[in-house]
């Protein structure tokens, strides 16, 4: 179920929080509810994803010692408890929070599902499939809450979305002293496409967010005299950005969640960045 992997659902709270409404009436109620939502419907997926696995993972030095791979967690038990995580996160989302978010939820399920089935090998598009999974926990805060989400808002999330993920397949190709991952997919990139596609994600992103904090309609509206801390977050964003492309130009730094837990420059650039959020929208 991938408990570690939850500290991405924590992007349901990123909507409603820079639209300045996450401490108003039911909004953070409605969030948590959206948090454990993805978490049934992403864990129930991971169970799907092994389940087909099984047999290549069994290969595999390290995916060899999952649960189902293993044997420890028998496929008779893990089909049914898929089947129960993803009707409690559809109903916990549809019915807890809005319509709009199991729909949200049906989408997230339906690409991972086709992902697992054979996207995962087709390049690029097995990029886009990943990245939608960010993109869909941030838009499904906003159904959740039914915040009205920016323009930029969808650009930066999108593209930061991609930057990640082509971190990670970059983090993972085979080269001199390591072996990689060896997914499928691959053999179908090259160091200098992932690069090339890295740099253009992250310009993307960094401008987005610059528009998204300096332009009147997006952060700046909801400032209301405190427009200075909404722009200085910008600096934490960019060095956050720097960072993370020193580290996958080393051969670090391709697995989010491990970044979010131990990774303590990047942990006081978040700090810094929530702090001056906050204090510009909140104060």
């Amino acid at each position: 179920m991938r408990p570690k992997q939850w500290v991405k659902n924590v992007l349901v709270a990123v909507a409603p929080a820079a639209a300045g409404t996450l401490l108003h009436g039911t909004v953070l109620l409605k969030t948590v509810v959206a948090f454990f939502a993805f978490s049934l419907v992403a864990s129930s997926l991971y169970l799907f994803n092994d389940i087909r696995d099984v047999e290549a993972d069994r290969l595999h030095p390290k995916k060899s010692r999952r649960p189902i791979a293993s044997g420890a967690l028998p496929i008779s038990v893990a089909w049914p408890a898929s089947f129960v995580l993803l009707a409690a996160g559809l109903a916990l989302g549809g019915f807890a929070a809005t319509w709009q978010l199991a729909v949200t939820l049906v989408a997230y399920a339906a690409i991972t599902t086709a992902y697992s089935m054979g996207l995962k090998t087709v390049p690029v598009i097995e990029l886009a499939c990943v990245a939608s999974g960010f993109v869909l926990r941030a838009t499904g805060g906003g159904a959740a809450t039914n915040t009205k989400l920016s323009v930029w808002f969808v650009v930066v999330i999108s593209f930061g979305a991609l930057f990640i993920v082509t971190g990670k397949r970059l983090a993972e190709m085979p080269s001199a002293t390591s072996e990689g991952e060896r997914r499928a997919v691959l053999k179908e990139y090259t160091h200098s496409f992932l690069e090339s596609t890295l740099i253009l994600c992250a310009t993307i992103s960094i401008t987005g967010y610059c528009l998204w904090a300096f332009e009147s309609t997006g952060l700046l509206n909801r400032a209301h005299g405190r427009e200075i801390y909404i722009q200085l977050t910008v600096v934490p964003v960019v060095i956050a950005a720097l960072h993370v492309l020193r580290l996958l130009d080393r051969g670090d730094g391709g697995t989010p969640e491990d970044l979010a837990f131990h990774d303590r420059v990047l942990q006081g650039l978040g700090a810094a960045w929530v702090i001056l959020m906050l204090i510009g929208l909140y104060a």
